[in-house]
């Protein structure tokens, strides 16, 4: 499916990049992880946004895997000390969760307010509301 053809490619690109969901312009970050309260563009409030422990856990999940492959796959071709997976894989890690962590912050955030995600809420009769 080309990218001009789904409605949340834009969004995602957005939020990879940093940027303010409703306009694609403004900056979402003040920091490295923290957001601003609005958009200097088209002054959407980001009060709505509540990434939580997404994005670190998407992170984990993901970073990890690629990082025990790949540490697995060296440890089966050139069995070298344990000394040098140490010295390699942990900076690697560390590098790739950073890099990785501000990218999906933004796109979970992104997709909160696609999505109108709100914090759930229990009813007078017990329903979900």
């Amino acid at each position: 499916m080309p990218a001009d053809s789904n409605p949340l490619a834009p969004l995602v690109l957005s939020g990879l990049k940093g940027r303010c969901p409703r306009c694609g312009e403004g900056h979402l970050f003040e920091g490295f992880l923290s957001l601003k309260t609005e958009c200097e563009q088209c002054g959407l409030s980001y009060s709505f946004a509540d990434a939580g422990d997404g994005p670190a856990i998407f992170v984990m999940l993901a970073v990890g895997f690629l990082v025990i492959a790949l540490v697995l796959w060296t440890e089966i071709t050139y069995s070298p000390p344990f000394w040098v997976h140490i010295l390699v894989w942990g900076p690697v890690a560390v590098g790739l969760s950073l890099a990785a962590l501000r990218a999906f912050k933004g796109v979970l955030i992104v997709l909160q307010y696609r999505h109108s995600a709100a914090e759930g809420k229990i009813g007078p009769k017990g329903d979900d509301v």
